[in-house]
């Protein structure tokens, strides 16, 4: 069984999606271990795009996620990287296959929905940003 993340973007949660991701997820089959409702602050922010610290698009990243409520949640199940990134479906909603969390609803690159974790141990480092050892036991 694996671990991964996925956050619910400012956007989305200002669109009232919340209940249409989770149950995209839920109906997948992967369990929710943990979620929260929060405020990103700009050390979390800064944590969780570290690997893109020095592009062009780092700073847009940052005031995005910051600009408002988001939704993290932990999930486990197997396959659960592979699926959730499935599921969420491409950054690009211009190449978003219809069904998949992106195709659905989003309509712009950088406000396209949802986060997701791109591997197992990356998973476990976002996951480490916003929850505690013992919210994802």
């Amino acid at each position: 069984m694996e671990k991964t993340f996925l956050m619910i973007k400012p956007n989305a949660v200002k669109r009232h999606l919340i209940g249409k991701v989770i149950t995209k997820i839920e109906e997948k089959g992967i369990n929710i271990i943990s979620i929260k409702y929060l405020n990103v602050s700009n050390e979390q922010a800064e944590n969780h795009y570290d690997v893109h610290q020095g592009k062009s698009f780092y700073n847009s990243l940052i005031e995005n996620i910051t600009s408002g409520p988001v939704v993290a949640i932990a999930l486990r199940g197997n396959d659960a990287v592979a699926i959730i990134r499935t599921l969420a479906g491409s950054t690009d909603p211009t190449k978003a296959n219809p069904g998949t969390i992106r195709g659905d609803y989003s309509n712009d690159i950088l406000n396209n929905i949802v986060h997701t974790s791109d591997s197992v141990e990356r998973a476990l480092y976002e996951l480490s940003i916003y929850f505690s050892e013992a919210e994802l036991a």
